[in-house]
């Protein structure tokens, strides 16, 4: 008999299995008992008909409650109404019995479901967010990877800002002050300058106050940086990547896609070219749409909404005002108002999943930005070196993983696209 997994049931068609896994739905009917059962690797129905089988097995059966575990005998077949594989139960071997389920076919508030995360993400929608995810962050290191960039893993701890002080979560380093990292960037900048292209991958932190269906205080971000590259070479890279997890999210994930109802025609759009436009003509689109936003002013998620609705491919917004973007992005060379960052925003309503830019490789400019941020230039020595020695023009950008997936899986809140979210009120279980 062989031992196998639910995923791999079409290669045992007509023939005997054994499988470990636990009950998703338990279903009576005469002398027929309906069980549904998952083992992690997918979903199936198993039959029971009580001529078929042992006493013992049928009353053993009888008393499985919702997610026990059990090991299941018996020949693989095709349902002839939906096409897909099932188990004729032979032998039934129950492993233990669950106590009451606390998650049941009621409907369940947002608070209790995120109380009992580490339950909840045995249902079906939720196991199939996760497994996208888990896609997702294939196809993010094997992008890379192949395409020979090197993998530098940046500290969580560090002991100045990155992009603005009001936004870190402070721990005690021993004698001394220390921040969770809000990026690996500054990190990466060094790097480049040993290997030309590399990336780093892992969780980042923002401390923000905020409550919306787009932010979480623990995230996780996978950032590229390249060096002798400039604006125009990261939107390039930028509209690749994402293709190609758009690509792979599609031929691997299509029984993922249709649990969650997910139209994928939407995400097959994507793959058409990207649509480009300057911060200044974005904004001007954006008046004629009726928005009150004014030049200088960055957009906000009603504004990236609006503006990205009209198009079925992300859109690259490039050519920023200077006023609201990091100290290290490079001026643009034709209007010292702008900086040459960019920023790719999801359609159907989701927004930023890029953002990134050219970084400022002259020292002095650096220098005078960090007086002007009243930054203190003693915690930033070590970045200003990458300029003193042999400075060169660089460019990067950051991915967050929580935001695609949200858009891959069209989620009203990004809280569903991690195992355990961290939010403004949430640090359990």
């Amino acid at each position: 008999m062989h031992q196998v997994t639910i995923n791999q049931l079409a290669d045992y068609k007509d023939q005997e299995v054994e499988l470990k896994a636990w009950v998703r739905f338990h279903r009576k009917s005469g002398k027929i008992q309906f069980i549904v059962i998952r083992d992690g690797s997918g979903f199936c129905q198993t039959v029971l008909v009580k001529a078929e089988v042992e006493e013992s097995v049928w009353e053993q059966a009888r008393l499985l409650t919702l997610e026990s575990s059990v090991t299941v005998r018996g020949v693989v077949q095709q349902n002839p109404k939906n096409q897909k594989y099932e188990i004729l139960v032979k032998d039934l071997e129950t492993i233990h019995i669950s106590d009451p389920f606390p998650i049941t076919k009621k409907e369940h508030g947002t608070e209790f479901l995120m109380d009992h995360r580490h339950l909840w993400f045995r249902s079906k929608s939720q196991w199939a967010v996760l497994r996208v995810r888990h896609t997702i962050v294939k196809a993010i290191r094997d992008f890379f990877d192949s395409r020979d960039f090197t993998l530098i893993d940046s500290p969580i701890l560090t002991p100045t800002a990155a992009e603005g002080s009001s936004n870190l979560f402070e721990v005690d380093y021993f004698d001394e002050k220390a921040f969770l990292s809000q990026t690996g960037q500054l990190y990466l900048e060094p790097a480049c300058a040993a290997f030309r292209k590399v990336y780093c991958f892992g969780p980042t932190f923002r401390a923000e106050k905020s409550k919306t269906r787009r932010h979480l205080t623990e995230f996780w971000m996978v950032e590229p940086e390249i060096a002798f590259a400039g604006l125009a070479d990261i939107m390039d890279l930028s509209e690749e990547f994402i293709k190609h997890i758009v690509q792979r999210v599609l031929e691997t994930n299509q029984e993922e896609l249709e649990i969650l109802e997910r139209d994928t025609s939407k995400l097959e759009a994507v793959l058409e070219p990207f649509v480009r436009m300057s911060y200044n003509d974005a904004v001007d689109k954006l008046k004629g749409m009726g928005s009150d936003i004014n030049w200088g002013e960055d957009f906000g998620a009603d504004d990236e909404t609006m503006l990205t609705k009209e198009y079925d491919q992300p859109i690259i917004v490039h050519r920023y005002p200077k006023v609201f973007k990091a100290f290290y992005m490079e001026p643009d060379p034709e209007d010292d108002q702008l900086v040459l960052g960019m920023d790719v925003l999801a359609p159907e309503g989701y927004g930023e999943v890029i953002g990134g830019g050219e970084r400022a490789s002259s020292v002095e400019f650096l220098l005078d930005q960090i007086e002007k941020e009243n930054l203190n230039k003693q915690d930033y020595e070590w970045y200003l070196d990458v300029r003193r020695y042999g400075s060169f023009p660089h460019a990067g950008f950051g991915l967050g993983v929580e935001r695609t997936v949200a858009w891959m899986c069209k989620l009203p809140h990004v809280r569903e696209t991690i195992p355990y979210p961290r939010l403004l009120h949430r640090l359990s279980p």
